[in-house]
Formats: structure tokens, C-alpha cells, sequence
């Protein structure tokens, strides 16, 4: 029963899915992060589905794009995206860690925001018009939206954070921080190998992708914010998303050039 209120936990708070929602307790938050990568799976299941309705119906590269660009984006009803559009905010402001602060809580969407976000749209939709669905691309991005979310999770468990309150806080202060930590850890790495061993080298391309945004996270979060927040989090997960799709495309793209 709680391991099945930890998976509800990690559904109501980060997908748009109807769902039970659980009250939260200390039990049932212990490891609910552990079940966050489980929604990753969710979102390839879709890109599988769409891409073999797409393939049975014929449908057009830009509208088959167009669905594989909005799945996620319905699946999680757009929580990471929010603060992605926050933290862009907030680093356009080149303003103190203090300041960025302020703006991360700010609940209006400034011009930066917006601007940032009609570009992510603009390069996520193009790439996935440009993506050729075959059995290896939808393994190797169905395993890239698990290992994004594994990697958020863990640095919730294992990073400094930047404040004493919001999402970040309450999961990090009520998880069994160590033994979340080794889970998502094991998950990583056998998720980054399962996209190696189905996509070889562009499997490899992208998981290095993932990784570079990873570390790229943790050094934006220390320098700009004094560690990470929810906003920060959801920041670090549309990018490295969009990252690893672009990797999955760029492969595609060389393997066609090339003899």
C-alpha cells in the first residue's frame, strides 16, 4: 500500500495524469522520488504509441512532429516548463543569487521568459519533424526521458539547496536522502547503459548530452543561485530533453551524410 501511495505521490505532484491524490506523510514521501523517472516512462510509452499510430495512418512529419513535441507537455501538464520560463527569467537578470531568488518567486512571466520559451517550442518542434521514429530513435528517447528525471532526482537528494522552503525543500527534507540517492544512482546508470546498448553510438551521444546539462546544472544552481531549487529543477530538465533530442537528431542526420 505505500509503495503504491509513493508511485501516487510522484504522479499527482508531477503529471497532469487523474490520479489519486494521497495525502502526504512522511511514509509515503520517503522514496517518492525514486518513482519520479516513472512518468519518464510514461512519456515514452507515448512517443511509441504516437509514432505507431503515425506510421499506420501516414500522417504528415510536421503534424507527427507536432505530437511528439505536446506529449510531454500534456503527460506533465507543463510543471517543468514553468520553471524552466522562471529560471530564464532569472538568469536574464544577470542580478545578485539573492535577486534571482526574488524573481524565481515572482509569479509573473517577464518578457525573457516568454522569449526563451517560443524558442524551446521553435527548435523542440523542428527536431522532432526532423527525427526519423525508427525502433532505435523511439528506445533511445523513451530511455532519455527516464534518465532525465533519475538525474533531477538525484541531485534533489544529493545537491545543495538554494532555500529552506518550496518543492526542492519538501521532497529533499522528507526523502531517505542516502538510500534515494544510491537508487536513483543505480537507475542512471543503467538507464544511460540501456541507450547505449540500444542506440550504440547515438545512444552514447546523447547520454553524454544528458550529462554535459547535468553538470552544467549543478554549476549554474552554485554560481547563480547558491544551489538548486523546483525551478531550477524544471529548468535543468526541459534542456537536457531538448538536448538529448537534438543529439538523437544530429546522429541521425550524420549517419545519412555519411558514406
Amino acid at each position: 500500500m505505500i509503495a503504491v501511495e509513493t508511485i501516487l505521490v510522484a504522479f499527482a505532484m508531477f503529471s497532469a495524469l487523474p490520479v489519486p491524490q494521497p495525502v502526504w506523510n512522511e511514509r509515503n514521501m520517503r522514496y517518492s522520488l525514486c518513482a519520479f523517472p516513472l512518468i519518464g516512462a510514461v512519456c515514452g510509452g507515448a512517443w511509441w504509441a504516437w509514432s505507431a499510430i503515425c506510421a499506420w495512418l501516414l500522417v504528415p512529419d510536421l503534424l507527427r512532429g507536432a505530437g511528439f513535441c505536446l506529449l510531454p507537455v500534456l503527460l506533465t501538464g507543463g510543471i517543468h516548463l514553468d520553471g524552466f520560463a522562471d529560471t530564464c527569467d532569472a538568469l536574464a537578470s544577470c542580478a545578485s543569487p539573492e535577486k534571482k531568488q526574488e524573481i524565481l518567486k515572482d509569479p509573473r512571466c517577464g518578457a525573457f521568459a516568454v522569449i526563451r520559451l517560443c524558442g524551446y517550442f521553435t527548435a523542440y518542434l523542428a527536431l522532432c519533424t526532423a527525427l526519423r521514429p525508427d525502433r532505435q530513435a523511439v528506445w533511445c528517447m523513451g530511455l532519455a526521458f527516464i534518465l532525465e528525471r533519475g538525474l533531477s532526482g538525484l541531485a534533489v537528494s544529493r545537491f545543495p539547496l538554494a532555500k529552506n522552503t518550496g518543492l526542492a525543500h519538501t521532497f529533499a527534507t522528507a526523502a531517505d536522502r542516502k538510500t534515494v540517492g544510491r537508487i536513483l544512482l543505480t537507475l542512471c546508470l543503467l538507464t544511460g547503459g540501456g541507450m547505449v546498448a540500444a542506440g550504440g553510438l547515438t545512444g552514447a551521444v546523447m547520454l553524454a548530452a544528458g550529462l554535459f546539462i547535468f553538470w552544467r546544472y549543478r554549476v549554474t544552481a552554485d554560481r547563480q543561485f547558491g544551489g538548486i531549487s523546483g525551478d531550477l529543477a524544471g529548468w535543468f530538465l526541459q534542456r537536457a530533453e531538448l538536448w538529448m533530442l537534438a543529439a538523437l537528431v544530429a546522429c541521425q542526420l550524420v549517419r545519412e551524410v555519411l558514406p
